[in-house]
């Protein structure tokens, strides 16, 4: 059995600075824009969400499509939180994905099935349960 992925989160001095690692030695910060006292040196928190859905989205689809002998050249996934605003309950995430190379109208619709089935998609279309505790 595999090692549970696991990330720390440090607060810095500098106001709203988020400094990360993982068990497997990365190292990358989190920041909050000026207008609301952050430096902006790094994305917030709701980007790095993004980021974490475009990336899987893209990668997934990389190794399904070279799985499947599909030619791929290139993938390019666009994400917005809540981009008509904030609605009453939940939240809404728009993603564009872009794919390139020769692909037909049936492998297109393939990849767009596997987007939705990336295990970061799965993960944010689900239940979640968060178990917080103060550590001693």
């Amino acid at each position: 059995m595999s090692t549970p992925p696991t990330v720390k989160a440090t607060l810095e001095e500098t106001p709203y600075i988020v400094s990360f690692s993982d068990d497997l030695g990365h190292t990358w910060t989190a920041d909050e824009p000026l207008e609301v006292g952050g430096g902006n040196t790094a994305p917030t928190p709701e980007r790095l969400i993004l980021a974490s859905l475009g990336a899987c989205t893209a990668i997934t689809l990389k190794m399904v499509a070279a799985r499947r002998q599909l030619p791929l050249t290139g993938v390019e996934v666009e994400l917005q939180l809540n981009p008509a605003g904030r609605p009453e309950s939940g939240n809404d995430i728009v993603r564009r994905v872009t794919v390139h190379g020769p692909l037909d109208a049936e492998q297109q619709a393939q990849l767009l099935k596997v987007a939705n089935a990336c295990p970061m998609h799965k993960l944010l279309a689900g239940e979640i349960r968060i178990h917080t505790e103060l550590a001693a």
